[in-house]
């Protein structure tokens, strides 16, 4: 039998981070009818964004991926803060990557894989998500990546 996200979690040497406080008028988590939508998360360090700036600028993509990576854990960590744990989570149904870039970078989706391919660690097959990597101009703080979430739940 396949490990629970949350022995995977520990299998990995990872923990999930605590919820940041919502930085504007809406909330972290709305679970509804077997569904959980997680609003855009960034990775965060003392309240300022992890390796600001824009990727194919002042951010590689290697970092920007591992952004990716870390914003999953903190949209991860704020699911679990809602639902009692990620062992709740049934299946990832759609993940949306937004990647602040510079002018001329068109590799958003190399950087959504650090996302996407946490997620197939934690969740095998069932982390695997439909998917959508956008090239944006900013994000929240100056962040260099921002991961939304909606999964199916128990």
């Amino acid at each position: 039998m396949p490990s629970k996200p949350s022995e995977r979690l520990v299998e990995l040497g990872l923990t999930l981070p605590p919820p940041a406080p919502p930085i504007g008028s809406y909330v972290p988590v709305v679970a509804e009818r077997g569904l959980a939508w997680v609003s855009g998360q960034i990775a965060t360090q003392g309240g300022k964004a992890l390796h600001a700036g824009l990727v194919g600028g002042s951010v590689d993509v290697a970092t920007a991926r591992d952004v990716a990576r870390l914003a999953t854990l903190q949209a991860l960590g704020a699911l679990s803060e809602s639902l009692g744990s990620i062992d709740r989570v049934r299946r990832v149904v759609r993940l949306g990557v937004y990647v602040a870039v510079a002018p001329g970078f068109d590799r958003p989706h190399e950087v959504a894989n650090g996302a996407s391919d946490l997620l197939r660690e934690l969740f095998g097959e069932d982390g695997r998500p439909a998917r959508a990597s956008f090239g944006v101009a900013s994000l929240p703080l100056g962040a260099p990546v921002e991961v939304e979430l909606t999964v199916a739940v128990d």
